[in-house]
């Protein structure tokens, strides 16, 4: 019988037959077919006179022949049968019946009873031989036994009929079962298994007979599994859910559980005992167990801790689990009375990384990274990500200071070189801060801490490199956070001023520009000049603030300059790195210029070379983009920076600012002074103007004017001043000290 189901098809025809199933209750007398063949009419007729007083119906012939056509076409229980016959006597017709009817059986009533004619009718199956003349209740109770122990055996037959179907389900259960059931003897040797045990470690039934458990069971698992195995106890004192290994016979069945030749299984097994008739006492004859493959279910579990403790870009361990191992760290290094190191290190420009070339590729950077890490370190040591480019490193078992100094100096020697990440040559460096147990803490959150406090002193000191912490650094921090809080009011209380430092046509001797500089009054501290708090600004974050308000003050104060005419003079601006990265940069300058009625061409973005490595391609995107609209475009600072001077034909410059460095290096007219002569030089070729910045003598003027030099300022022309000065300056722009 096939059965077919939307998602399965299922074939039971060897399992279950419904004619199999079929019985019949115990024939009543009343029920039973019973045919009398005899020669004797008068036999015949007394003989069915006597079977209807007892119940039993009854068909009557007179010769064999006749006999064997009823039995042919109707069904009959018992044959009651004479051997002496015409034509075909009783042996012949017994031969027939033995041949096609074996269910019918038959009673000999002969007159003739010797002992050949019984001992050859016993051979064709007869029940019973009765002589005539037979007593009729012998004859009564014959027929009643021989109808009895027919339907004995019918009832038998009907028992082994459903012990067979009974057998099939339990042997196709147990071999389609997705468990391993099995049996071991008293000694822990198989007895049975079924045929999973061949899908699931590769063992054939018949190769597993007579092994001990021991042979399969995971050596590291193996005193867990004489639980199981070795069970003797019963009912609810029976071995439930017991988890570990089994080791399969080949390993290209696949990885199992931790282990490439092992699965896991969950096990439950009971004692199964015997109890002999002579003596009540039970006697252990083996074990009975299931076992389930839950290695899918454990992989899940492996994957879902690994997930809680692990960073899934880098599989490096993450925050909660570096925190574990550095508290176990501790607790050894207090009894062993040792020393370890946590490291914090901070990967320095990797914002600017990730924002140029992408996501994909910062994380395909972290992913390098990290594996360069790992091969810096030893075995005992723990690496851990704890943010998007910051990483935690536990040295344990530390003896000197210099066994760390060793191990940083390390990681920033491998990073020296390149990453290439798929066709890009990037450049990583380290900010690293160390702190060491128990000098710098006692506990986790004290050494993570003071690493971090480490970490943040070596940015603030030129980055790639590292620092152990130092007491001093707390007092340093807090002032730094001091100063960030009061940056922070500085823009909310309008403590930031603006003062211009004017730019002059060394030709004419007149005031073409004035740079705008900020500096900061701090009610207590006085005036703070920009080196002391830019740098704090760009590292928070707050520069983009400053920026936007630097940019919005100076275009106010110079349009006052000019309430009704045209602007005469170009306004020079400085612009961060963060300030060129905002997705809005071009709208908020155009918005501030149109909303103070400032010309585009009287503004001048003055951007260093260093900002603009940052993102060349976004600077070159939005420089341009304001370039079309006017906006002038100086690079500052020009010749301290990038040595690769292939941006000057891509970006839309108009003025390169030469730094005071280099100025500063003029003593004499007879000097030579090829970096100065060549930028001067280039910005001619390339159609630059050139301003001079940090003329402080006659001298540096004679020769900037001689090289050909369009701009200059310095405090030899002009200090910075404060709007109001610039204001008195305006109708005699020129100034004595260009003559």
């Amino acid at each position: 019988m096939k059965t077919t189901c939307s998602w399965l098809e299922v074939d039971y025809s060897d399992v279950y037959d419904p004619q199999e199933n079929a019985c019949e209750e115990s024939e009543q007398p009343s029920n039973v077919r019973i045919l009398a063949t005899d020669d004797d009419p008068l036999m015949l007729q007394s003989l069915k006179e006597l079977l209807k007083v007892y119940g039993f119906n009854c068909l009557t012939v007179d010769n064999g022949a006749t006999a064997l056509e009823v039995l042919s076409t109707t069904d009959i229980d018992l044959l009651l049968l004479d051997l002496n016959m015409p034509s075909m006597d009783g042996h012949q017709v017994l031969e027939r019946v033995d041949q096609d009817h074996p269910k019918t059986d038959v009673i000999i009533l002969s007159g003739d009873a010797t002992f050949d004619n019984a001992t050859r009718a016993f051979r064709h199956g007869i029940r019973n031989f009765l002589r005539k003349p037979y007593v009729p209740e012998d004859l009564i109770n014959t027929i009643r036994n021989v109808l009895h122990k027919r339907d004995l055996e019918q009832q038998m037959s009907v028992a082994r009929t459903h012990l067979q179907i009974a057998e099939k389900r339990q042997n196709f259960i147990i071999n389609n079962s997705p468990d391993i059931i099995y049996m071991l003897d008293k000694v822990g040797r198989f007895t049975f298994a079924n045929e999973r045990v061949q899908t699931l470690l590769g063992y054939s039934k018949e190769e597993l007979i007579g092994k001990h458990y021991s042979e399969l069971v995971y050596w590291e698992d193996l005193e867990k599994a004489k639980f199981a195995f070795d069970e003797r106890r019963t009912g609810n004192r029976a071995t439930k859910n017991v988890e570990f290994r089994l080791v399969c016979k080949d390993s290209s069945l696949g990885t199992r559980y931790f282990d490439s030749v092992s699965m896991t299984i969950e096990l439950n097994a009971m004692g199964v005992y015997s109890t002999s008739s002579k003596d009540s006492k039970s006697r252990f004859i083996g074990t009975y167990g299931v076992a389930r493959d839950i290695t899918e279910r454990k992989h899940a579990e492996e994957l879902i801790d690994f997930q809680l403790y692990h960073d899934l870009l880098t599989k490096l361990p993450n925050r909660a689990l570096f925190h574990d191992r550095v508290k176990l760290a501790i607790a050894q290094a207090k009894r062993s009375d040792t020393k370890l190191a946590i490291m914090y290190l901070d990967m320095d420009r990797f914002k600017a990384i990730n924002d140029s070339l992408g996501h994909l590729i910062g994380d395909q950077l972290l992913q390098a990274v990290a594996g360069i890490l790992k091969s810096c370190l030893r075995d005992s040591d723990t690496l851990a990500r704890v943010g998007g480019d910051e990483f935690n490193l536990l040295l344990p078992d530390i003896k000197t200071h210099d066994d760390v100094a060793h191990i940083a100096r390390n990681i920033l020697s491998r990073l020296e070189h390149p990453i290439n990440i798929d066709g890009f040559e990037v450049f990583v460096s380290f900010s690293i801060g160390i702190s060491l147990f128990p000098d710098d803490g006692n506990n986790i959150e004290i050494l993570i801490k003071n690493a971090d406090t480490a970490m943040y002193y070596v940015k603030r000191h030129g980055k790639n490199n590292f620092e152990f912490f130092k007491d001093n650094m707390n007092e340093l921090f807090m002032q730094h956070l001091a100063l960030e809080n009061e940056l922070r009011k500085a823009l909310e209380e309008d403590q930031l001023k603006l003062f211009y430092q004017p730019q002059f046509d060394l030709a004419t001797q007149k005031m073409v520009g004035v740079e705008a500089l900020i500096r900061w009054q701090h009610p207590i501290n006085g005036l703070v000049v920009p080196d002391e708090f830019v740098p704090l600004a760009e590292e928070t974050g707050l520069i983009v603030d400053v920026g936007t308000w630097v940019l919005d003050k100076a275009c106010r104060e110079v349009r006052s300059l000019y309430p009704t005419g045209d602007i005469d003079i170009i306004l020079a601006v400085n612009i961060s790195a963060l300030q060129l990265m905002q997705t809005d940069f071009v709208m908020q300058i155009m918005e501030t210029l149109t909303m103070h009625d400032i010309p585009p061409q009287n503004l001048e973005l003055e951007i260093t070379e260093n900002v603009l490595m940052e993102d060349m391609e976004q600077a070159v995107s939005k420089l341009t983009s304001l370039a079309s609209k006017g906006v002038k475009i100086a690079v500052d600072d020009f010749g301290i920076g990038y040595s690769s001077l292939s941006y000057l034909q891509h970006l839309p410059l108009n003025t390169l600012k030469i730094d005071r460095t280099f100025v500063q290096r003029i003593e004499s007219p007879e000097d030579k002074h090829s970096i100065v002569t060549a930028i001067v030089a280039m910005a001619k070729e390339l159609q630059f103007d050139v301003v001079a910045e940090g003329i402080e003598n006659k001298t540096q003027l004679s020769v900037l004017k001689r090289m050909g030099c369009n701009r200059g300022q310095g405090y030899l022309i002009g200090r910075p001043m404060g709007i109001n000065e610039i204001e008195k300056n305006l109708p005699d722009q020129n100034t004595s000290a260009l003559a």
